[in-house]
């Protein structure tokens, strides 16, 4: 079975307060980018326990602590799934806040209930997936969703960007999730993300903000810049993702995204929504 794991923006994230167990209570909206994606391909194999093989972009980990491999130890030890061949093909960038390691669990998660006729419900593919990251069960709906909690409790969004363009930039440095945490400081606003993202997209520049930015971009001014040359180049809404170091553009047009960025220095991702 192969599926397309997609990755995700975040419209505006709100780190609320720390919480007793050491997460954070967030307040984001987690929007699915389906044109950027890695391949997921799980088929059964007869025997015990589960190969794992991976090419594309090389991610520097261990194969047993693959997101891929402990959503497979989740899936065995929750309904007793043996007997598999996993293997990725990674274009999704990591370290970049785009959920693409979360987004391949997922897909595991999911070709595995499919294999073995499971036939899980949302809430039982949602417990499982929330367990093994704070990003990872949206990818289960894949819809945009308010996310809060820890990013696990989903609520549907009905913000739209049909007819935009969407530009994703991942400088070459990386940002783990410890770093971005270690610098945040928590704030509850004033007026909830979700009211404020009802407004016009050409508002949320003044209104919608990644509350990870202002640490991060003080320890990696390249990605402030790159924000920055995003907005003069006629986005009219930019900003980090996630935890980072991925930052992305929303154009009006692509004409708009061709004509005036320098997409050679850049290297973006250009995806029309």
């Amino acid at each position: 079975m192969i599926i397309e794991a997609n990755c995700k923006i975040n419209l505006g994230l709100d780190i609320l307060r720390r919480r007793a167990d050491g997460f954070h209570d967030i307040e984001t909206v987690m929007f699915p980018v389906r044109g950027l994606f890695d391949t997921v391909e799980v088929v059964r194999t007869g025997e015990s326990g589960a190969a794992f093989s991976a090419d594309g972009l090389t991610v520097d980990c261990d194969p047993a602590d693959n997101l891929c491999m402990r959503a497979f130890r989740s899936m065995h030890d929750r309904y007793g799934v043996d007997g598999v061949h996993i293997r990725l093909t990674k274009r999704v960038p990591f370290g970049a806040g785009l959920g693409g390691g979360s987004s391949d669990a997922t897909a595991v998660i999911r070709a595995l209930d499919a294999l073995f006729e499971l036939h899980l419900d949302d809430a039982e593919l949602v417990d499982c997936a929330a367990t093994l990251g704070s990003d990872t069960a949206f990818f289960v709906r894949n819809t945009p969703q308010l996310c809060t909690g820890r990013g696990e409790i989903m609520t549907p969004c009905a913000v739209s960007l049909a007819g935009m363009t969407l530009v994703i930039v991942k400088p070459d440095e990386g940002v783990s999730t410890r770093e971005a945490y270690a610098g945040v400081l928590p704030r509850i606003p004033a007026v909830p993300l979700a009211e404020r993202l009802r407004r016009p997209v050409v508002e949320w520049q003044t209104t919608v903000a990644n509350a990870f930015e202002p640490s991060v971009f003080a320890a990696h001014p390249v990605i402030c810049e790159t924000k920055e040359r995003l907005l003069a180049a006629g986005a009219v809404y930019a900003a980090m993702s996630g935890s980072g170091s991925a930052v992305f553009g929303l154009f009006d047009t692509r004409a708009v995204a061709r004509n005036r960025l320098d997409l050679h220095s850049l290297s973006p991702y250009v995806f029309e929504l």
